[in-house]
Formats: C-alpha cells, structure tokens, sequence
C-alpha cells in the first residue's frame, strides 16, 4: 500500500538519497552523516525516519527503533510499515507480548498486508500460543501463499509450529 507523502525539497532530498546509497553500500555510519545534514525540521519526515529505522536496526538499537517506529506511526497512520517494524523492534527486546497486541489493531486496518497476520503467527508461536499462532499462519497463507510459505519455512520465530514434524512444515499447504 503506497501512502503519497510530500517529497523532500532540495538539498535534502540529494542527503535522503545519498544516505540509503550508504546504507546500500553497508556504511551506516555515513548514512547516518548524510541525516545529520538534513534540515532539523524536515529530520521527523517519513522517508527520512525508514532511513534512520534501519541504522538503528543495524546497530541492534531496538529501543531507539521502537521510537522512530512510533513516531513512522503517528506522522503515516495510513500505512502498515511502521506498525509492523514496531513490533519487529518490541519482539527483539523481547517484549513479544507487546509486540503482539500493539500488531493486533493493524490486522483490523490492514487485512490485505500478509505480513501482519505472519509476524501475529510468529509472535504467538514464541508465545507457546500454538493454535493461535497457526490461526494467524493461515491467514497470511490466505493472503499470499506462495511468499509466506517460503518465509516459514526458514525463519526461527515459527519452530515452535514445526515441533513433532522433525522440523518440516508437513502442515503446509504446496505452492
């Protein structure tokens, strides 16, 4: 879901584009000065604030990308990007039960975004919430079938649901 968002004006845009080539390039330290040199007014702009998410994400800042997610959610409410990168970062400081109920009210908002219904899955799978966790699993599935099963089936949040298989999702339906 594409949100129109006010583009930044000149230079900042050219700092906004030369901080996600350093982020491209693995250099978050220089993305990071790329930010710095955008105006201060313009620095809580959303494009501007995904940028800052993932250097933190990098640096494994979970509690400063839990603000920078908030602050994604209050300024594009509309969009499910921050909603699900707060969670993400709420799950890594290992308040997955936060993360859990803060994703739950944009399920309702967003129904046809799959990663909502597959972090809820993941989340309740953490949780020891297996037929929750398999609930949400097969909305996602219902969703976009083919991109969640190839997500499942490496990711390390939803063992939980693979226990008695021998670590194969039998459950799964084929592509």
């Amino acid at each position: 879901m594409a949100i129109a968002v006010k583009p930044l004006p000149h230079p900042d845009a050219h700092h906004l584009r030369a901080a996600h080539g350093w982020l491209e390039l693995g250099n978050h330290i220089e993305a990071s000065n790329e930010l710095e040199r955008i105006k201060p007014r313009l620095r809580a702009h959303p494009e501007v604030l995904e940028i800052r998410y993932a250097i933190f994400q990098h640096a494994k800042k979970w509690d400063a990308c839990v603000d920078i997610a908030s602050d994604m959610v209050t300024a594009l409410p509309g969009n499910p990007h921050g909603w699900i990168l707060r969670s993400f970062a709420l799950h890594e400081l290992k308040r997955t039960r936060e993360a859990f109920d803060n994703l739950l009210a944009a399920a309702v908002t967003f129904p046809e975004v799959w990663t909502i219904p597959y972090n809820l899955a993941c989340y309740c799978a953490q949780l020891g919430e297996i037929a929750k966790s398999k609930e949400w699993f097969n909305k996602a599935l219902a969703i976009d079938k083919k991109t969640v099963r190839h997500a499942a089936l490496n990711d390390p949040d939803l063992l939980p649901l693979w226990a008695g298989t021998k670590g194969d999702p039998q459950w799964l339906p084929p592509t």
